[in-house]
């Protein structure tokens, strides 16, 4: 169930600001001290709905009176209870930590027990055997055989005893992950390294060098005349340190810090992780389903963990070839380096002895023999911390291409003007920024928008928070405050949501100049963002997000291709001081380098992917043992692992899309590849008929970004394509097609 206004929250707003029904969110009130009151009694008039529902008249239940009430009765609480979630992702204090974890088992607890609310099931199951039920049509059908599906797979069937149990472990779910995601952040936020000798940022690009002595600055550290430079485990300072950096040591302390993340005390996930599978697999096993995938992959496209596993591997075999070849390629080229800079030196010592080198152009000046390279296929392994910098070499080398030469025709504010700019052309929206004062946020830095649809309409708003703070959780995301839609009046009511991420910011009087995977980032989440803002759907629940997780990338991940276009890269990539575009001769180049390791970057997904699957198909046996998973799920994933000396752990202490929430994408991460396929084939049609083909764009906003969940998400991939989806369209956006 989620989210809109309620009834009783304008009349109490100044004593109840969560509570408070406005459109435009007064963030100001929102303080920690609300936080236990508003809950409270959101919690109360949400049960005193449930339980009105649960005493009608058998003889007297509507479709109105059981299945629409039962939308309407969670929604203040599932406002107000976003608020406070959201807050806490952007804007963490201790107060509000406190005021968000001592009502999480209140509310996690509130929403385990509806569906295992014995009187309430029964007049849903009543109501849906009748005559009424039978006739309802398109997205009224839909949503009441959805909400019996979500009744029945959380528990409505159970005995007594064993629902109390789940209603329990649900509870102890939601504390477990929220903690997870605690440590995470925590830990990542501990860590700082502080260099003072300048002469070891060799290599780092002048942004990244210059932000890293700003935030060494804003921690008191270093003076005037004795500089320090201060690097985090946030993106922006993380990412261009271990690509960049000459200085060996220093990455691998780097690198060693970001690994550690939810592996020490006092931020350790070892001990949650066991209890977290072995309670989620409890979950499976009460409701009748041999492990958590079964459980949550029953109503998504994959079906079960089996075929979602089988999905994976059959990517990894069609990549493994391609794989192992970048793999080997990337040793023998750093081997050829190293033996190229020691020729180099033999080569000065030799000019101090009137030695003339033998020269040739094949290598950079050099004659190389080849006794001097080991044998290439026995090149010694890279460190973990080394594949990032030699990767970045390699694509130099081979390309002549540094994407740090990107930066400067990425302006964040043409950025987002460009991003603008193409949804116009291709949805036909017009997106207008609010004056700053105008509306209240949450942080100085964050932006109101306001989005109308071809017709003018104003189909909804959203906030924009685009740079890292230590109080904000890494990465980038989506979410939504408010659903409107289509109202039983006839009316539309505008949608409420929001787009976050932790970009470079902004330095020394310069704009934002962003990566072109920000850039991707950005299109991504506004993908997301779109289908939320642009849902059709009269049942709130039922609307634009609210889709199977292997479906919800699709919107999202189709974005990103209109990044590698010409024609609209040229309505936004343009120097943010000479205001030209990018060089065709640049563009050519990055356009040959996209697909530089990209059998690597495949088999990375996979591996999450696959770790995730074989966690939860397989809890009991992690659970069982009690002890460090990470040492019996690395086998597993061995093979879709970059092979490294020494070998680096996974990320399952620190993986907080599977472990940050009760569901989350928990045996679910493979969804991101099975979006990608399909994005990647609905791209083909824009590809055929235009990429900023009106009438292409609105078919995409008519079958899938308008629908939401209202009908099965294979029909409306088959209604916008004609077909079934095909995966070559993705292996050969990759350069992997040959491969396979």
């Amino acid at each position: 169930m989620e989210k809109t206004s309620g009834a009783s929250a304008s009349s109490s707003s100044a004593e109840h600001p969560f509570l408070d029904s406005s459109f435009e969110i007064r963030w100001s009130q929102l303080t920690p001290e609300h936080v236990g009151p508003d809950i409270e009694r959101a919690l109360t008039g949400a049960q005193a709905a449930i339980d009105a529902i649960a005493s009608r008249d058998p003889a007297a239940l509507t479709y109105e009176n059981t299945f629409l009430a039962l939308e309407r009765a969670t929604e203040p609480l599932s406002v107000a209870w976003g608020k406070v979630g959201h807050l806490q992702s952007v804007n963490d204090s201790p107060a509000l930590r406190d005021a968000y974890n001592a009502m999480l088992p209140k509310v996690s607890a509130f929403f385990a027990r509806i569906p295992l609310n014995a009187a309430l099931w029964a007049r849903l199951k009543t109501f849906a055997a009748t005559a009424a039920a039978a006739g309802l049509r398109g997205v009224h059908k839909r949503f009441l055989d959805e909400t019996v599906l979500d009744f029945r797979q959380q528990g409505a069937d159970l005995p007594d005893d064993r629902r109390a149990r789940l209603e329990a472990l649900q509870s102890e779910l939601a504390q477990l992950t929220q903690k997870y995601s605690e440590n995470v952040l925590d830990a990542t936020n501990a860590w700082q390294l502080v260099v003072e000798d300048e002469s070891r940022l060799a290599g780092l690009p002048a942004h990244a060098k210059a932000a890293a002595r700003r935030s060494a600055e804003s921690k008191g550290i270093g003076a005037p005349g004795k500089p320090a430079w201060r690097f985090t485990l946030h993106q922006p300072s993380l990412e261009p340190a271990l690509t960049y950096l000459d200085d060996d040591a220093l990455r691998r302390e780097i690198w060693e810090g970001f690994t550690a993340v939810g592996s020490r005390a006092p931020h350790d996930n070892t001990p949650l992780i066991p209890k977290i599978l072995a309670l989620r697999a409890e979950k499976a096993a009460l409701l009748g389903k041999p492990d958590f995938a079964a459980l949550t992959l029953e109503r998504r496209m994959a079906k079960s963990g089996e075929k979602a596993l089988a999905f994976l591997a059959d990517l990894q075999a069609r990549t493994q070839a391609a794989f192992a070849r970048e793999c080997r390629e990337l040793e023998e080229f750093k081997e050829m380096r190293n033996a190229e800079r020691g020729l180099r030196n033999e080569e000065k010592q030799t000019q101090n002895a009137a030695q003339t080198p033998a020269q040739t152009p094949a290598t950079g000046g050099f004659v190389i023999p080849h006794s001097a390279i080991h044998n290439p296929h026995s090149a010694p392994r890279l460190a973990p911390w080394e594949t990032g910098y030699w990767s970045e070499k390699m694509r130099k080398a081979r390309y002549d291409f540094d994407e740090e030469l990107l930066r400067p025709y990425f302006p964040m504010d043409r950025v987002i003007a460009g991003l603008f700019g193409v949804v116009n052309r291709v949805f036909g929206l017009q997106i207008q920024e609010r004056a700053a004062g105008s509306v209240e946020v949450w942080h100085p830095e964050v932006k109101f928008y306001d989005m109308r649809d071809r017709a003018g309409r104003r189909v909804g708003s959203f906030y924009a928070d685009w740079h890292p703070r230590e109080s904000k959780r890494g990465g980038a995301w989506m979410n939504y405050l408010l659903t409107g839609g289509p109202q039983p009046d006839g009316s539309r009511a505008p949608h409420l949501g929001l787009i976050c991420g932790n970009m470079t910011p902004p330095a020394d009087g310069r704009p934002a100049l962003l990566t072109h995977r920000e850039v991707e980032t950005i299109f991504h989440e506004f993908g997301h963002l779109m289908h939320h803002l642009l849902g059709e759907v009269e049942v709130k629940s039922l609307n634009g997000v609210n889709v199977a997780w292997d479906f919800v990338e699709l919107p999202s991940q189709i974005m990103e291709n209109w990044c590698w276009e010409r024609e609209s890269l040229d309505l936004f990539a343009r120097h943010h001081e000479t205001g030209a575009p990018i060089p065709e001769e640049l563009f050519g180049k990055m356009i040959a380098a996209k697909n530089f390791r990209s059998a690597c970057a495949m088999m990375r997904q996979l591996s999450f992917g696959k770790m995730d699957l074989l966690l939860h198909l397989r809890a009991g046996e992690f659970a069982a043992q009690g002890a460090d998973v990470e040492a019996a799920v690395r086998p597993l994933i061995a093979d879709c692992l970059v092979p490294t000396n020494p070998p680096a752990p996974t990320s399952v202490k620190r993986f907080n899309h599977i472990f940050a929430d009760p569901v989350g994408y928990a045996a679910g991460y493979y969804s991101y590849k099975w979006a990608e396929v399909l994005d990647a084939d609905a791209f083909t049609r824009f590809q055929r008929e235009g990429i900023f083909n009106a009438a292409t764009g609105a078919a995409f906003v008519e079958h899938i970004l308008s629908k939401g969940n209202s009908e099965d998400p294979a029909m409306l991939f088959r209604a916008f394509m004609g077909r079934e989806p095909e995966l070559d369209a993705l292996l050969k956006r990759s350069g992997l097609a040959a491969a396979a």
